[in-house]
């Protein structure tokens, strides 16, 4: 998609402070970082959200939750404690369209979260 933010990360068009990439995903820090930790997962392949996954794209789903697991233990909150989020339309303020897991820690967290 050629508006899309995300995949202008992805891409290399537009600068990101990456914290990891391969050929599938690109981890970034937040621009607005909620947590000390705030590191987005994506997709290289653009998905608008959770609703538009396919069949063919379930591997993917798993490969962005095992990178946010090695985001988590790079920046050091594995072990105290992390939130995995995936925001899903406007209800939930997906303010992206493109699939998105963000990786918060490295601050108590409160419950429920919205």
């Amino acid at each position: 998609m050629t508006d899309c933010l995300f995949c202008k990360i992805a891409q290399g068009e537009i600068q990101a402070d990456v914290v990891f990439e391969d050929g599938d995903v690109v981890a970034f820090r937040d621009i607005n970082p909620q947590t000390p930790v705030h590191v987005l997962v994506i997709p290289r392949k653009h998905i608008v959200g959770f609703s538009d996954l396919t069949e063919g794209d379930e591997w993917l789903v798993g490969k962005i939750a095992r990178t946010a697991a090695r985001i988590a233990e790079a920046e050091g909150v594995a072990e105290s404690g992390y939130r995995c989020v995936v925001n899903n339309g406007p209800h939930a303020q997906q303010s992206v369209p493109h699939l998105h897991m963000h990786v918060l820690g490295g601050r108590q967290m409160s419950w429920p979260p919205g």
